[in-house]
Formats: structure tokens, C-alpha cells, sequence
């Protein structure tokens, strides 16, 4: 599949922002787990499409939920 000249994909929206999160909290694994690539790292933001703010809150309470062993450092 080839991209086109001068044309750029459509931006994706924050998936947090649409629900309006005010705050992440690292309790909610099942929603934090989609941010998580197969090998267990965190997706940058132009991957998963969210904003600047969400995504900080999302990288701390993704560490802060792998310290509480709600999701794995690595996925074998």
C-alpha cells in the first residue's frame, strides 16, 4: 500500500479526552493494557493517537500499576 504526496493520515483523537478522564488512575488495567505493546512497553503518542497531558498521566500510572502487579514489566 502506497501513500500518497502531500496527504497525511487522519490525527487521531485522545481516547481519554473523548470519555472525559479528568484523571488516569492506575487501578483501571483493563483500559491501560491497550496502550501496551505485546512486549510490554509503553506506546508513544503518536501511536496511540492521545494528548500531551493524558499521555503523562497515562506513563505513570501504567509504572505505578506494574509496581502494584496489576500489569507485567515484560510479557513473554
Amino acid at each position: 500500500m502506497r501513500k500518497e504526496r502531500g496527504r497525511r493520515p487522519k490525527k487521531k483523537v485522545c481516547g481519554f479526552c473523548v470519555d472525559k478522564v479528568e484523571s488516569v488512575d492506575f487501578k483501571e488495567a483493563t483500559r491501560l493494557r491497550r496502550y501496551i505493546t505485546e512486549r510490554g512497553k509503553i506506546l508513544p503518542r503518536r501511536i496511540s493517537g492521545n494528548c500531551a497531558k493524558h499521555q503523562r498521566q497515562m506513563t505513570v500510572a501504567i509504572k505505578r500499576a506494574r509496581q502494584m502487579a496489576l500489569l507485567p514489566f515484560t510479557i513473554e
